[in-house]
């Protein structure tokens, strides 16, 4: 079967999902949970020779990291789907209702997007993820995982597909798309897909943005930024830095950009210089930052860069409005913080700043979907219409607009005859 005939298969079955029961679909993802904890060492045994092979293939440090999947991964994605069963409902939520005229009543009733494409790279533990986020919100989901892991998504894509469907989710529930062929076949399945989400690098991305009718979320990259203000707290500074920089490089929430007001660069750079070397990380500053601490050079229009690496780039600036003018156009709209003890300025700060995320005091690394309470993320957007930030249920669902009547006609209205008396049920 090619992919627009299992697509199309899978867009007749979306409904035959969407109706099963909160009941029926968490006794799924416990089903899931189980099975995944069950075969956990034939998953490890598979990753282990993806590992194997990625190191034959020289895969960059930063890349294998997300590649492996191991009993910390393995508690972290189960611990997820606890998280996810205990979450209400998303599905049947009534968001309006009002009677228009007597006896025609309307309701705003969520419901599943329907047929929904993931592709993904390089991180197996994402296809767990997805896959669970599509249960609990009933869509349908094809999942497209990178060739490096190519074994344990094999595996775990199985394990969850058997125990969904063993349990009464319809079999068009989930499909693996596994040859890279595969992938220009999805994005031209405009007709029955309903939403595609990437994850990936910024080429990555933008290249399924680029070749498809398809509707996109997601984003191309992660430049996140730490502006430190003059009136900082240095004990909560240099900690939040350096987790928001080396707790997990690979990640899209990572700080890659740190902003520093010029009042404080002397007495802070200093020692935020040792705690990052200590740390492994490598700083590159403007030549302005270079003439406090040890740094290489970096030009301005380096500033975009997205390093996914122990590499920080530095700079100072005036004020906060500087560093604002600066995240806004070298910023990807992701997640950024400031560091300040006046409340007004970091309100200014969250106000002004156009990302998903706008922090105060604390790490960007906390951009995520399973850190928010979602029970997981298929993915962060950085786009403006229907979701934004870490997409958890709630951005899995959209809605329609149920009309209940007894026989009213539109020509009464229009003539005359009839009035609309608009009231909130």
């Amino acid at each position: 079967m090619n992919m627009k005939e299992a697509t199309k298969k899978m867009k007749q079955d979306s409904p035959k999902l969407a109706g099963l029961s909160e009941a029926q679909r968490n006794l799924a993802l416990e089903k899931v949970k189980e099975a995944l904890l069950l075969n956990r060492e034939a998953i490890f045994l598979e990753n282990k020779k993806d590992m194997e092979a990625a190191e034959k293939m020289g895969i960059a440090p930063a890349v294998k990291k997300r590649l492996k999947f191991d009993e910390h991964k393995l508690m972290d994605v189960v611990n997820g789907i606890s998280e996810l069963i205990k979450l209400p409902d998303p599905l049947g939520k009534v968001q309006l209702a009002r009677q228009l005229d007597d006896g025609l009543n309307l309701y705003r009733v969520s419901c599943p997007i329907g047929v929904i494409g993931i592709i993904f790279e390089a991180r197996p533990d994402a296809l767990v993820q997805i896959s669970s986020l599509c249960l609990k919100s009933g869509n349908c989901a094809i999942l497209k995982g990178g060739k490096e892991t190519a074994r344990t998504n094999k595996i775990l894509f199985d394990i969850i597909y058997k125990a969904a469907t063993s349990v009464g989710v319809p079999e068009g529930c989930m499909l693996q798309a596994e040859q890279h062929n595969e992938i220009d076949e999805l994005l031209s399945c405009h007709e029955s897909v309903d939403l595609l989400i990437p994850r990936g690098s910024n080429s990555f991305v933008q290249y399924i943005m680029n070749h498809t009718k398809i509707p996109v979320m997601g984003h191309a990259d992660g430049v996140c930024h730490i502006y430190v203000d003059k009136e900082y707290d240095k004990k909560k500074a240099i900690p939040v830095i350096v987790d928001a920089k080396t707790q997990y490089t690979a990640a899209c929430n990572a700080v890659e950009t740190l902003l520093v007001h010029r009042e404080i660069a002397k007495e802070f750079l200093p020692e935020l210089e040792t705690a990052l070397k200590e740390a492994g990380v490598k700083i590159r500053g403007t030549k302005e930052v270079s003439e406090i601490i040890s740094c290489e050079v970096m030009g301005e229009e380096e500033f975009h860069t997205e390093y996914l690496d122990l590499v920080l780039s530095v700079k100072l600036v005036e004020d906060e409005e500087e560093a604002i003018a600066h995240i806004n156009h070298y910023g990807s709209h992701h997640t950024d913080c400031i560091l300040t003890e006046n409340q007004e300025i970091a309100e200014k700060f969250m106000q002004l700043v156009d990302s998903a995320g706008v922090y105060q005091n604390c790490s960007t690394r906390f951009a995520d979907g399973f850190r928010y309470g979602f029970g997981a993320e298929v993915g962060i957007s950085t786009g403006k219409i229907h979701a934004r930030g870490p997409v958890g249920l709630e951005g899995l669902v959209t809605y329609k607009y149920k009309l209940y009547g007894q026989g009213q006609i539109v020509a009464d209205y229009a003539q005359g005859n009839s009035q609309f008396h608009f009231k909130e049920l």
